[in-house]
């Protein structure tokens, strides 16, 4: 005898096969919390169909996409849809803005030394180092090292060169100085791009 089909256990099951690739502790803590998600919203709206319950979860791969990479990152919960059924998760911006607004920023301060460009130099300095602070896509020790090799280190550079009259004589010194950091940055934004997270 063919005993009816259940939504629910079959959406269960759907995204443990999905999130097969995650460990089974972490698994099950998904699944638990997708039950426990369902089951109150059910008993909250019970004349609600258990179809329309579902899919407002969002498809059973989508989680466990979502759960896959947060364990990647370290993050712990499930990313369940609000009352309003609007899925909450993290912004996320392309790992390669805050790494070109890092290498960009030192071009901005040398080619254009009358304002604004130092002005818009220092914002690029500031706004890469937080958006590489903030990403997604590196550990904490890659965001530290590539923060102190780009924004920190070239800052410090650049103001010990102000504060001590220009450095030596001569316009080759400030170049070979600018070449050197331009360098360090272009060197430390290519790591970040090669170790970075998907």
């Amino acid at each position: 005898m063919k005993t009816p089909a259940d939504p629910v256990r079959d959406y269960l099951s759907a995204v443990e096969r999905e999130a097969s690739a995650l460990p089974v502790d972490r698994r099950q803590e998904l699944l638990a919390d997708l039950a426990e998600h369902i089951e109150v919203t059910r008993a909250e709206r019970p004349d609600a169909p258990p179809g329309e319950v579902l899919a407002q979860l969002g498809d059973p791969r989508t989680i466990a996409a979502t759960a896959l990479a947060e364990s990647r990152n370290g993050a712990t919960g499930v990313a369940l849809p609000d009352r309003a059924g609007a899925t909450t998760r993290r912004g996320k911006v392309h790992p390669l803005v805050p790494l070109l607004m890092l290498t960009l920023s030192l071009p901005f301060l040398m080619v254009f030394s009358d304002q604004p460009g130092p002005l818009f130099g220092v914002l690029f300095r500031i706004t890469g180092a937080v958006l590489l602070c903030t990403s997604v896509h590196w550990t904490a020790v890659q965001k530290t090292t590539g923060v102190l090799l780009t924004a920190v280190l070239p800052s410090a550079v650049i103001v010990t060169w102000n504060l001590s009259s220009g450095g030596p004589a001569g316009d080759t010194p400030a170049l070979v100085a600018n070449l050197a950091t331009l360098i360090l940055l272009v060197g430390t934004a290519t790591w970040l791009w090669r170790v970075r997270r998907a």
